[in-house]
């Protein structure tokens, strides 16, 4: 979704017009708000970063307001102009009513998001969801750079995919493609596929870390500290149940494992159903499970083989991203200017 108020000063808009542009990226999370501005070649030159106000609400939406008009002073010091700005949120805007639906950021449901920013800011404005922004990073300058057809399954928190169609973003009646986690993945449903969907509950990181949690209580000796890592002096590290479970399995423990490798085949059951049904170039597999590549990424990479349609598991890559937390900010960049670029053809 975008917005632009017309400057109307002909004078102003001449002097601008030789001016140095640069294009701002504003990344909405749940905890943090991050922005950066870049070059129209796609080099960041600032970046700023700050903690979501706890209230959400107006709040987070001065936050973004203040974050816009610092890009804009920063493009103003290096004797530029900013030209455009992406803004992406966890969740899905609504491209017809301007509404967002962000569950992660208080206050943020059917929140009338673009109309109160329109309100302040004049220059263009991108609103897009994280998904998209992550999958137009990775297309853009990440690990599927120059390709038409890709997926970025972002696998944290929760799960979601950015789908790239030979070329464009697919976003869905409401915004709402991409929403991998609801993926069924499980004959048996449970109470709490009804929040979070089959595969994010079963497979998030948010899935292993409440699964590594019940194992460590109900296995005390096998998952002590000392046991994890050969500490003999008993002083505490203050280990993560996850970061037990991924020493212990790393050590061939018969009970890590299990857990590891369930996660491992939800993970190829999800891989392999996108690539089935889209037919991708390059599955870009990204978020903070991923980062413990030898326990996740290199066996989904061979496990969603199983699965999939044979002919589109041959001819699809699946990687890792290039980008990591920055891959929203360099989608948001690419979806201003791309926009810019449709405006000024």
């Amino acid at each position: 979704m975008i917005w632009n108020k017309p400057d109307k000063n002909k004078e102003m808009k001449k002097k601008m017009k030789g001016r140095k542009k640069y294009i701002g990226a504003i990344d909405v999370g749940g905890t943090k708000i991050a922005a950066a501005l870049f070059t129209l070649s796609g080099k960041a030159v600032f970046r700023s970063r700050a903690m979501i106000a706890e209230a959400g609400g107006q709040e987070a939406v001065e936050q973004i307001i203040s974050l816009q008009f610092q890009l804009e002073a920063e493009a103003k010091r290096r004797d530029g102009r900013l030209i455009g700005t992406g803004l992406c949120v966890p969740g899905v805007v609504n491209p017809k009513t301007g509404l967002a639906w962000a569950p992660n950021v208080r206050g943020w449901k059917d929140f009338p998001l673009v109309s109160k920013l329109r309100n302040k800011i004049r220059a263009p404005v991108s609103v897009i969801s994280d998904r998209t922004a992550y999958v137009l990073g990775e297309a853009w300058k990440g690990s599927a750079r120059g390709k038409k057809n890709v997926i970025y399954l972002a696998v944290g928190t929760g799960i979601g995919a950015g789908i790239m169609a030979d070329g464009l973003v697919i976003h869905g009646q409401g915004d709402l493609a991409g929403a991998a986690g609801w993926m069924a993945l499980n004959r048996e449903f449970k109470k709490e596929y009804k929040e979070l969907g089959c595969f994010e509950w079963e497979a998030s990181g948010g899935a292993l870390s409440r699964k590594a949690r019940i194992l460590v209580e109900s296995h005390p000796d096998i998952f002590s500290e000392r046991t994890a890592t050969g500490n003999e002096s008993g002083t505490e590290s203050r280990m993560t149940a996850i970061e037990r479970i991924c020493l212990a399995a790393r050590r061939r423990e018969a009970i890590a494992l299990k857990l590891v490798e369930e996660i491992q085949d939800y993970l190829a059951m999800g891989v392999a159903n996108l690539v089935s049904i889209l037919n991708p170039e390059v599955v870009v597999l990204g978020g903070g499970l991923f980062q413990s590549a030898d326990l996740f990424f290199d066996p989904v990479k061979e496990k969603f083989k199983l699965w999939a349609q044979p002919l589109a598991s041959k001819s699809v890559s699946i990687v890792l991203s290039a980008l990591g937390q920055e891959a929203a900010l360099y989608g948001c960049a690419r979806a201003a200017l791309e926009e810019h670029f449709r405006k000024n053809l």
